[in-house]
């Protein structure tokens, strides 16, 4: 799952970013409201944290136009700003869900993974069920008649993509933006093999059934055998 965190405390930007992090998401940080919602129209995230006071373009005016431009990623506001009308205006505006600031950072997850449940393009499921695999996208590990192999994060980001899209190809651009985002550059692109191979290894190591074909020139696909 990837997330896009537009928020200009950098002390505050840097937190949320190691939390989420641990916690298995994919996030890109952003300072300012001009950038982040420039990013956001790129539309590779499933949700967006923005906070409503942001130099350069304020929060509530990134929510207007990216839902001008019928961007439907879901969008959290996080805010200082509390009052009832203050809510009433972001969630009139376009925003699915309003947190304000100071709040914990189990309550930011539980309304990530909500948000991400009712995301049509991204359904968050507890586990994936794949062949004789059990799959924990959050846990990042793969489980199979009693046998747990624990995935890196990258892995984890790797094989919930392709769960989700079982039996269709996901090229290399998709990857790239998807699981490693304004990271990506030339020689990540030649690397991703590698980052497969690890992930097919413990795959068959469980002999669970699923299998990780390579579309030559194209990209990857994942399908029960």
């Amino acid at each position: 799952m990837r997330l896009l965190l537009i928020e200009d405390e950098v002390m505050l930007s840097d937190a949320l970013v190691y939390i989420l992090r641990k916690n298995n998401y994919s996030v890109d940080a952003v300072y300012d409201g001009i950038e982040g919602e420039e990013m956001a129209e790129t539309q590779i995230y499933d949700v967006i944290i923005l906070d409503r006071m942001l130099p350069g373009k304020n929060g509530l005016d990134v929510l207007k136009d990216i839902r001008k431009n019928k961007i439907q990623t879901p969008v959290i506001i996080l805010t200082a700003m509390d009052s009832i009308s203050n809510r009433v205006e972001g969630l009139d505006n376009g925003a699915d869900d309003y947190l304000v600031k100071p709040f914990s950072t189990e309550e930011l997850l539980a309304r990530i993974r909500a948000l991400g449940r009712r995301h049509v393009d991204f359904i968050q499921d507890e586990n994936l069920k794949l062949a004789s695999l059990i799959f924990d996208p959050q846990k990042g590990q793969i489980k199979c008649r009693g046998n747990t192999v624990k995935l890196t994060t990258k892995e984890s980001q790797l094989l919930e993509l392709l769960a989700r899209n079982k039996n269709q190809v996901i090229t290399k651009d998709q990857i790239l933006d998807r699981v490693w985002g304004m990271d990506s550059d030339v020689e990540m692109n030649n690397n991703i093999e590698v980052y497969f191979s690890y992930l097919r290894k413990k795959l068959r190591k469980l002999n669970c059934g699923v299998k990780i074909e390579t579309i030559r020139g194209i990209g990857y696909c994942l399908k029960e055998v």
